[in-house]
């Protein structure tokens, strides 16, 4: 039997459908009353539950590098706040253009990628990123003119979106410091975000701080297992084998999709401009996996 070599094209249908699936938790956390950071923990605390599970199930372990292991869990702690901050953006603005504002870390992917890592840009990934960029900004604009918390919600977005772009970037380093098989990776990726957000949930959401209906607990379990673990695994296994800049334009998958969805389910009004964005953006994730860059070594 053939053994199974994972590609460059297998890791971005991967990095995609995880990232559609991952942005579907948007609904969940626009429809509990449970706080943002709050949330954000109970997700953690359920993950980190079933891959220290799965790790023990299929007999893997975490690497002796201790490097590795922090840099594991400073990637959760990252992930843990891009969660927080996510959560505030999705009840200020909505499902939709809070991912698509936490999905401008494609700025900070290609800007980390081009100073730490040294990753060169070709012509064609330049022209896909300002054609995303400003797809993106066709669809967010026009939020400022109806709605008084689009400040604070575009602010924590966008701030989370730097959040999730460093937690990815620690990923690598953390594959790179030592091979982690993704079970034990996951873990501690989760337990960091869960060891950031244990006190801020404690202080500010006091009174939001636990479900109060088994259908609010059984989309909590939900939240956790399919959106972090399936979804946050499949990302975490693509991440290695892509370029970073390659990464960021594919992400642009999960704020089109969480738009569809804010449209079809929520009914959120969306016009013509902002379709036109949507359309602008899935062109440029076209364009920029047409020749990917692959990953330098270093």
């Amino acid at each position: 039997m053939a053994h199974f070599a994972p590609t460059e094209k297998t890791a971005m249908i991967g990095l995609v459908v995880g990232c559609i699936i991952f942005g579907l938790g948007s609904l969940i956390v626009a429809y509990v009353p449970v706080g943002a950071y709050a949330i954000a923990f109970w997700r953690l605390l359920v993950a980190a539950m079933i891959f220290y599970t799965l790790a023990k199930c299929f007999k893997q372990h975490a690497p002796i590098s201790s490097k590795a292991k922090h840099y594991a869990l400073i990637s959760g702690a990252f992930l843990g706040l891009d969660l927080a901050l996510w959560h505030e953006s999705i009840y200020a603005v909505g499902p939709g253009i809070s991912t698509l504002l936490n999905s401008l870390q494609i700025f900070w992917l290609s800007a980390i990628g081009f100073f730490w890592f040294r990753e060169r840009q070709s012509t064609l990934q330049l022209f896909s990123l300002c054609l995303a960029v400003f797809g993106v900004a066709l669809i967010g604009s026009p939020e400022f003119k109806q709605n008084d918390n689009a400040l604070w919600g575009f602010v924590s977005g966008i701030v989370s979106g730097l959040m999730l772009a460093l937690s990815m970037v620690y990923i690598r380093k953390t594959q790179q410091a030592a091979v982690t098989p993704i079970f034990p990776l996951m873990f501690r990726v989760s337990v960091g975000g869960m060891l950031i957000l244990f006190v801020p949930a404690l202080w500010l959401n006091t009174t939001q701080l636990y479900p109060t209906t088994w259908e609010q607990l059984g989309l909590i379990l939900i939240y956790g297992a399919v959106m972090q673990c399936l979804a946050w695994g499949m990302i975490a296994y693509s991440i290695p084998l892509l370029s970073l800049s390659v990464t960021g334009l594919l992400l642009l998958s999960e704020p089109v999709a969480a738009l569809v969805i804010d449209y079809l389910l929520l009914n959120k009004m969306i016009n013509g401009l902002q379709w036109c964005g949507a359309l602008l953006t899935m062109l440029a994730i076209y364009l920029g996996s047409l020749r990917p860059t692959k990953p330098p070594k270093y």
